[in-house]
């Protein structure tokens, strides 16, 4: 096996300078730095990271926990992260929750044993305070909210503009002439659900149209409650025209439900959905949607976090970086004007 002296001697430089090469403790450029990490390559030398962690009092490890690994949202974000933290020299330890904060209690419990350097994190829903965040906090280790930033948390976050997005998708059916507009959101002790019906109304006043309690409700961001809560809403008796559903996974149990009752989308009712859903375009309409750049999310997150772990914050104010997301509009919205109706 290839050691770092081995590496020295092939490179014809000092084990110094390979070791700033790994480390990244001095800029080594040029022809050199290529000689490197080329005898790296040629001996298929690997860094004892246990003895540089023992040595810096660093893993060299992240910990991710997100929300729902079965939301195509979220394995987008993991790959951004895990795409970063491979290329500045860091392992990623990927946690899935399933939107339960017990379980997030006992991940960030085995993320503490196992000293992580920091952690990004997508944190469920809870009503409780989020201590275990805190505790993590406290005791030096860094960490970056990720699309969802608990309340009351003075964190660093990366998210979409919440707020924006939803009210694009409003506004846009507001331009198609609907006027009766439901709204399926997540769940309220989420604030990315508040902020995405906050820009649902936001769209509404801009053009006098009365916000009416009866057209909205309230999911999860998982496909079954947009399917059941699609039903409720076209069964009720103030039909929507239209649709903004707050994530892509309901929207996609959004047009299941449509179709088993028999409608037509976009000519009985519209649908517009904040997310994307990779995959999404084998359904029938394609989605109009506003999109959320969910890799950007997870890369940008982690070089913040490996920015703290290296003590290159100098702002002690939590550092909000806030992506814009992009309105796409397809079939489900497009190419009818929308029915009369006695609703309110």
């Amino acid at each position: 096996m290839a050691t770092i002296k081995n590496v020295a001697r092939r490179a014809g430089v000092s084990v110094g300078t390979v070791s700033n090469v790994i480390n990244g403790t001095v800029a080594v450029k040029g022809p050199l730095r290529e000689r490197v990490e080329e005898a790296i390559r040629d001996l298929v030398f690997h860094p004892n990271h246990a003895a540089r962690s023992l040595k810096s009092r660093r893993s060299h490890t992240l910990g991710m926990v997100i929300a729902d690994i079965t939301n195509p949202f979220f394995p987008l974000m993991v790959r951004g992260a895990e795409d970063a933290a491979l290329k500045l020299g860091y392992l990623l330890n990927i946690f899935n929750t399933d939107d339960h904060v017990e379980r997030e209690r006992t991940v960030f419990g085995m993320l503490r044993a196992r000293c992580v350097d920091g952690v990004l994190i997508a944190a469920a829903p809870s009503s409780d305070p989020p201590t275990h965040l805190r505790d993590m906090m406290a005791t030096g280790v860094p960490l970056v909210c990720l699309d969802r930033i608990p309340a009351d948390l003075p964190v660093d976050s990366v998210l979409v503009d919440n707020v924006m997005g939803a009210a694009m998708c409003v506004r846009h059916l507001i331009a198609m002439g609907h006027r009766t507009i439901g709204v399926i959101s997540g769940s309220p002790r989420l604030q990315t659900a508040q902020d995405r019906v906050a820009g649902y109304r936001v769209a509404l006043s801009e053009v006098g149209i009365p916000f009416n309690p009866a057209l909205v409700r309230e999911g999860d961001f998982r496909a079954e409650s947009g399917y059941l809560l699609t039903k409720d809403l076209c069964l009720s008796s103030t039909f929507p025209t239209a649709l903004f559903l707050a994530n892509g996974m309901m929207g996609m149990g959004a047009l299941k439900a449509i179709q088993e009752l028999g409608l037509r989308c976009p000519q009985d009712i519209a649908i517009a959905v904040f997310d994307d859903v990779p995959g999404a375009d084998i359904f029938r309409p394609h989605l109009t949607v506003v999109s959320q750049p969910a890799y950007q999310m997870g890369y940008q997150g982690t070089e913040l976090l490996i920015q703290h772990i290296a003590g290159k914050i100098e702002s002690k104010e939590p550092v909000r970086i806030v992506l814009q997301p992009e309105l796409k509009i397809r079939e489900s919205t497009n190419g009818a004007r929308p029915r009369t109706t006695t609703g309110g």
